[in-house]
């Protein structure tokens, strides 16, 4: 494991298997792209590993297999396909095979990531084996929303937060991982989620993020179409788009505090530079928009219409 901000994670963890005290359920509440689903795969090795005193060792079969996710004795639960959402019949699978006796003898793993896009059938499903673990089993649950997971739920897990790493720590695992390339500007636009940016095109990321802030530019002044504008970026990129979209607003929020605080113009809610009629509320009620469009756009949504309301709020008519 060579990602250093998961170092104080991993020690607390080797140190509670050495001394028996390892949890049958943990709930991994990472920061975006911080790198969640890696420390799951790593406690998998760690009660996998055919090498106790060394575990995990990285060179035993068992070890090699977690990590490249072709264990027998573990399984991974995702969203399938296009879906959105776990599903019940996928818990329902994943709980029986938990129950199976462990083809090498050892552990049973069960990793779910994101677990909290288990819908509450599935996280219902999901209760009854954590009330009742099978011996010698390990749950990893990987969450950024842990408030979206019932509290029943979370209080039979041991919490491991996982922070965003800094911008420097950031940086040189990306360009260890990925070569180098102009890793600061993806981090500007995808924040301090390095394991999201290694996913990532970076020459790709920075000119949608130079074509989007133009895009805004025209946008709040009238001079683009939203209807033309918002199919091309449901179109292309348009997660990297929303990004450069909630940057953008909050670098306007941001200047506008300033201003505001600096003038008795800006105080009485007027606003300078270009800006059109939004007043300071109108900028938090789009960024709050933006966000949520951000979170639920892998749901069966029209995008370009849901991108298209967004930039008809932001592009008011000057002519009012």
């Amino acid at each position: 494991m060579q990602i250093k901000w998961l170092q104080g994670q991993i020690e607390r963890l080797r140190g509670a298997w050495a001394a028996g005290k390892f949890p049958h359920a943990l709930l991994i509440h990472e920061a975006p792209g911080a790198g969640g689903q890696c420390l799951a795969l790593w406690a998998a090795q760690l009660v996998l590993c055919r090498q106790p005193a060394e575990a995990p060792c990285g060179q035993c079969p068992a070890c090699r297999h977690a990590l490249r996710r072709q264990h027998p004795d573990l399984a991974l639960l995702g969203p399938i396909e296009e879906a959105t959402q776990i599903r019940i019949e996928q818990v329902r699978e994943l709980s029986a095979d938990l129950a199976l006796t462990a083809h090498q003898g050892g552990y049973k793993v069960g990793i779910v990531s994101p677990a909290d896009s288990m819908n509450r059938f599935a996280a219902n499903a999901l209760l009854k084996t954590l009330e009742e673990p099978p011996p010698r089993t390990l749950l990893a649950l990987v969450v950024t929303q842990p408030s979206r997971l019932p509290p029943t739920i979370l209080s039979r897990c041991q919490r491991v937060t996982v922070r965003a790493p800094t911008r420097e720590q950031a940086l040189e695992w990306l360009r260890a991982t990925r070569g180098e390339a102009d890793w600061e500007a993806v981090l500007a636009v995808l924040g301090e989620a390095p394991l999201l940016a290694a996913q990532v095109d970076p020459a790709v990321v920075v000119e949608t993020a130079r074509e989007t802030r133009r895009d805004l530019a025209q946008a709040e002044a009238g001079e683009a179409d939203p209807v033309a504008l918002a199919e091309r970026w449901a179109r292309s990129e348009p997660k990297v788009r929303l990004a450069c979209f909630e940057n953008w607003l909050t670098e306007r929020i941001r200047d506008r505090l300033l201003l505001r605080r600096q003038t008795a113009e800006m105080r009485a809610g007027a606003h300078s530079g270009g800006a059109g009629r939004l007043n300071i509320r109108d900028w938090f009620e789009l960024l709050d928009a933006v966000r949520e469009l951000k979170s639920s756009f892998d749901a069966p949504i029209n995008r370009s219409m849901a991108i298209e309301t967004l930039l008809r709020r932001m592009a008011m008519d000057r002519a009012a």
